[in-house]
């Protein structure tokens, strides 16, 4: 069997393109604006709009895998608040559709980002998740809430990380509809639990979380950390670049920064619990185009044989800029 895995593709449809300058226009501080600027040029990504031949060039070096995982962001979210967004719900449809062309619907297996339900800008502080955002992953991305897949002797599960880590996000959401996220966390929960704990003895856990955020709240469960001693890999998303990886698990531990922003006090808190990512196997595949600075974008490939009991072996594979 051989396994391809993308995430992070941030692909831009014709009306997110048509927002050239997006996030400094919604930075309304001038320092915070010029600091953002130097972010994305000296280091992150100095357009994010520029990169949809990136996903081209990795579907024509992957012609025939046995299956497919997509590991959140499809879209650039330039509007901040996710699918709820026409253009950002636009963007990722073309972008999942490309995949569904290349690789059919039966091949593919998806899993939301954290930019599919939204999310505060990182300068601007405009944004958040809208409960809508939710409600599209299913009635236009066609995604399910959450999935599990058997091959052989492993057991495969995607799960929407976001939701999972619902409790970090709480400051963010509309007081609203806080009430309604909270509902169908539960729900989504009982039923990764369930199929956690369904899993025989003798399979092997492989699980797709696009934000390692999640794990903790994860662990949190009783089926979760009973069956932790089965768990082979946790791939990831989300940080785009190995270096940031690599950053973040130096900076496990570290402690919960406060009155700093509801941003820096969501990412502290993640760091502060990243030390949990050990236990899950933690492995990134990074976004195509990795960090700019550093061109370290690729996506991830996997081959096992599924009659045996081998471990599945992982490869990462660099995109050239």
């Amino acid at each position: 069997m051989r396994l391809l895995v993308v995430s992070d593709l941030h692909w831009a449809g014709p009306a997110e393109q048509a927002r050239a300058g997006y996030e400094s226009r919604a930075i309304p501080n001038p320092l915070q604006r010029a600091l953002a600027a130097a972010w994305r040029r000296g280091f992150w990504l100095s357009d994010p709009l520029a990169h949809n031949h990136r996903l081209d060039r990795i579907l024509a070096l992957n012609p025939d895998p046995d299956l497919v995982v997509a590991n959140g962001d499809y879209s650039v979210d330039s509007a901040f608040v996710g699918l709820s967004d026409d253009a950002c719900c636009d963007s990722a449809e073309r972008c999942l559709g490309a995949l569904r062309a290349a690789y059919g619907s039966d091949r593919l297996l998806a899993v939301p980002g954290d930019h599919e339900l939204g999310k505060l800008s990182l300068f601007g502080g405009v944004g958040g998740p809208r409960f809508e955002s939710w409600r599209r992953v299913g009635s236009r991305l066609s995604l399910p809430d959450w999935w599990q897949r058997d091959i052989g002797h492993h057991r495969f599960l995607g799960v929407p990380s976001s939701l999972v880590a619902l409790p970090a996000f709480e400051s963010e959401l509309l007081p609203g509809e806080a009430p309604a996220w909270r509902a169908e966390r539960a729900r989504v929960l009982q039923g990764i639990a369930g199929a956690v704990a369904s899993t025989g003895p003798d399979r092997r856990i492989v699980l797709f979380c696009h934000d390692p955020t999640a794990l903790p709240h994860l662990a949190a469960l009783p089926e979760v950390r009973a069956r932790l001693p089965q768990w082979e890999a946790t791939i990831i998303g989300h940080l785009h670049s190995p270096a940031i990886a690599r950053l973040a698990r130096t900076l496990a531990g570290m402690p919960e920064i406060r009155g700093l922003g509801s941003t820096v006090r969501r990412y502290s808190a993640a760091l502060n619990r990243a030390r949990m990512w050990e236990a899950f196997r933690v492995r990134l595949c990074p976004s195509p185009t990795g960090a700019e600075a550093l061109k370290d974008g690729g996506w991830l490939t996997a081959e096992w044989d599924p009659d045996r009991r081998d471990p599945i072996a992982w490869t990462r594979h660099r995109l050239p800029w």
